[in-house]
């Protein structure tokens, strides 16, 4: 049957989850190509980024919102092979990145045409592609969020990662000072290189300690949760906001309310794949005015650790959970 898409293949090649487990799960396999709703478009994907939430996808630990596709991939960059019939903003040609609800490892995938962004220039599409998950990211939890000021401190952990190397960055850009750990000394030398004002091994460093010593931070992004939350809220200054994007040492930590209402501390927390379009639409506006200035200016650049063809997804995963990585994780498409 045809797909309605003219000049456009039926079919179309994807990473599939073929049952929970470990990497050896993602398999290649063909699937009918999608067509885009009215408000959608369909990207021809030339590169996607590699994300954690897609590891726990594939675990069975953070299964897609409903109605998404069931393929892996929060981000991806491209060119538009065609657009909905209430889309006006974007047509055909058009080379952009996008924070996908999933799809992202295959040759095509659909999206609201809220959540896509222009290519910013200089750019190739790898480097797009590890733009969307982090940048949104980001931008969400420490800007719009938590409000980080010129002149304030942000503490970041997981300097390294493609969120933490996108928050050095962007941080940077917008006039702040930057705290960050890592889990090795040669990643703690990475996040300086990555323009962190100052880094800690928090296997080794008594890095609560020292950052009270210099001060604290007015902002932390947290991916550890765990034993850290109790820690981080220590490291926090007056008027302090703590966000939790991800919890790798645990779902639970301890609180010291006196402390939360001594220092009048705020603290959040979300998740990005499951919010509406509107609010996608709205965060990708903020990040076109404020944050594309920034990487066409070469203030924010995506680091890219390594590039893995589509079909070896599984391997891309390997490295990821390996730990091994410094920035983004991409796989190349076409």
């Amino acid at each position: 049957m045809s797909n309605g898409l003219t000049g456009l293949p039926e079919t179309m090649t994807v990473i599939e989850i073929t049952e929970f487990g470990g990497p050896e799960v993602l398999k290649p396999v063909k699937r009918a190509l999608p067509a885009p709703a009215a408000n959608e478009v369909l990207i021809r994907n030339a590169a996607a980024g590699i994300n954690r939430p897609e590891v726990l996808q594939r675990k069975g630990f953070y299964p897609p919102p409903p109605g998404a596709t069931d393929i892996p991939g929060l981000e991806a960059a491209g060119t538009i092979a065609a657009v909905g019939g209430n889309v006006k903003d974007w047509a055909p040609g058009d080379k952009v990145c996008a924070l996908l609800p999933g799809g992202g490892y295959g040759e095509y995938a659909t999206v609201d045409a809220g959540s896509c962004l222009p290519v910013p220039e200089g750019l190739s599409f790898e480097e797009a592609a590890a733009l969307p998950e982090t940048v949104f990211t980001v931008w969400a939890n420490v800007f719009d969020d938590a409000q980080l000021n010129d002149g304030e401190t942000l503490l970041v952990h997981g300097g390294t990662s493609g969120i933490g190397a996108m928050a050095i960055a962007m941080a940077r850009a917008a006039g702040a000072r930057v705290i960050a750990t890592a889990g090795s000394a040669g990643k703690v030398e990475a996040a300086l290189k990555l323009g962190a004002d100052a880094a800690y091994n928090y296997k080794e460093d008594a890095w609560d300690d020292a950052i009270i010593k210099n001060g604290g931070a007015d902002v932390v992004l947290d991916m550890a949760g765990g034993d850290f939350y109790a820690r981080n809220i220590v490291c926090l200054k007056p008027h302090g906001r703590h966000v939790s994007i991800a919890f790798l040492r645990g779902p639970s930590g301890e609180v010291n309310i006196m402390a939360l209402m001594q220092k009048r501390l705020r603290l959040s927390g979300s998740t990005m794949k499951a919010r509406p379009p509107e609010e996608k639409a709205r965060l990708a506006r903020a990040i076109r005015k404020t944050v594309w200035p920034w990487i066409e200016a070469g203030k924010v650049r995506p680091r890219i650790d390594a590039v893995f063809p589509l079909e070896e997804a599984g391997k891309a995963h390997e490295h990821m959970e390996s730990g091994a990585h410094i920035g983004k994780i991409v796989l190349k498409i076409v």
